[in-house]
């Protein structure tokens, strides 16, 4: 493995990050898991509603075999400005979210981080590659395939039906 960026991923759990208190997480861990990954933000207008709905979903989903991924993100608008221990604030404490939250990443950009250009690559959506806001959601099966992109203002709730699906719910 040289590292390059000519070096080919052929899924999400080829991929290392840290979590937010910088261990790190193999996503090799989450093979046989639905994933919904997120870019989050602590001030957006979109956090109340965001949170709340992915924790419903997850809530829902997760004893059946789905898992959120939530990356903090800092590149819109400056809506992330804090440390890991802040974010972690926001999201478990106000929120209560139970599923896991990540290292503050960059999305976008020769910086981004390379699980996010993989997911990029895979689903560069009718934008073109960068993610254009906070709560950009990525959904991948069960064999770790990018299969679906949804934009920030698709709220979590709404693509509860992909999501069945390919946990096999009918």
């Amino acid at each position: 493995m040289t590292g390059n960026s000519s070096e080919q991923h052929s899924s999400v759990y080829d991929f290392t990050v840290k979590d937010i208190r910088g261990n790190d997480v193999d996503l090799s861990v989450y093979k046989g898991k639905v994933l919904l990954i997120v870019n989050v933000a602590s001030q957006c207008g979109l956090t109340n509603s965001n949170y709340k709905e992915l924790s419903e979903v997850y809530a829902k989903y997760k004893d059946q075999g789905l898992e959120i991924l939530a990356f903090p993100c800092n590149q819109f608008g400056g809506q992330e400005p804090g440390d890991n221990a802040q974010i972690a604030e926001v999201a478990c404490t106000r929120f209560k979210a139970e599923f896991p939250v990540f290292d503050k990443v960059e999305v976008n950009g020769s910086n981004a981080t390379p699980l996010y250009k993989f997911l990029k690559s895979s689903k560069g959506g009718i934008f073109g590659n960068s993610i254009k806001w906070n709560f950009t959601k990525f959904l991948v099966d069960k064999d770790g395939n990018v299969v679906e992109r949804y934009a920030p203002t698709t709220s979590p709730s709404s693509i509860e039906k992909d999501i069945k699906k390919l946990l096999g719910i009918a």
